[in-house]
């Protein structure tokens, strides 16, 4: 893939079912490593086809909202779709809007699509591992020392050819990747250089965090820290896979 491309979650799931059965015919086990939980979960539980948003009905909603208040909108919204209105905080007023777009415009809850994008799925059974360190000062360490060696390797000369190119800008999904956009805004001269390596250190330690949470949402999942030793490790992994 070029950086000026696009690349969606459902792209990315009907590439990796490819894959995955076509490493399953050679009679092997995939092992899929990465940290995007939300393309992970798409793996997993499936990704229903919802429509396109409806610009009236947005306006609708936005107009009862200002009328009757986000609660009221909550309220419709555990009428219709009971198990969505449990998951989304009350609050969250662009998640329960577009959950009742969506079954005013296909008069289905948005429940009811992600159970039938599930039930479509292939039948794979994912055994979910996750390795992170006990102390998270010693994750904070590596995350510093893996974007100093980026640096070192030509980070910023990779960065610099991407902007010579005429049809990329740093508003592309590829460029607002972490590390990118931050070299991006250096070579702008909106940052020193010094600004530009802490604010990718920051926005790394960021995106780490938010990886934990997710993970840690993530009911059927073993960890396994960091300094746990091979042998010990292999003792928690192959009853789990080879079961």
């Amino acid at each position: 893939m070029e950086p000026e491309e696009s690349y969606s979650v459902a792209r990315f799931q009907k590439d990796a079912y490819r894959e995955i059965e076509a490493i399953h015919q050679q009679g092997k086990i995939p092992l899929l490593v990465g940290g995007t939980m939300m393309y992970f979960n798409a793996l997993m539980h499936g990704l229903a086809e919802l429509p396109d948003a409806d610009p009236q009905i947005r306006a609708d909603l936005d107009g009862e909202m200002l009328q009757h208040g986000l609660h009221a909108l909550h309220k419709q919204l555990a009428a219709i779709d009971p198990y969505a209105a449990a998951r989304i905080h009350p609050n969250d007023a662009q998640r329960i809007q577009r959950a009742i777009e969506v079954w005013r415009i296909t008069g289905q809850s948005l429940t009811a699509l992600q159970a039938k994008a599930q039930a479509q799925m292939p039948t794979y059974r994912f055994v979910q591992f996750g390795i992170a360190p006990a102390d998270r000062k010693i994750l904070h360490e590596r995350i510093a020392k893996r974007f100093h060696q980026m640096l070192e390797q030509g980070f910023v000369d990779e960065v610099e050819e991407l902007r010579s190119r005429p049809f990329l800008d740093k508003s592309m999904p590829s460029m607002r990747c972490v590390g990118y956009r931050q070299i991006w805004d250096y070579l702008e001269g909106i940052d020193t250089y010094d600004e530009m390596r802490h604010k990718g250190i920051v926005a790394t330690r960021q995106l780490a965090k938010r990886q934990l949470t997710w993970l840690r949402s993530m009911s059927e999942l073993h960890w396994i820290q960091l300094e746990t030793s091979i042998e010990k490790a292999l003792e928690i992994i192959q009853p789990l896979v080879f079961d």
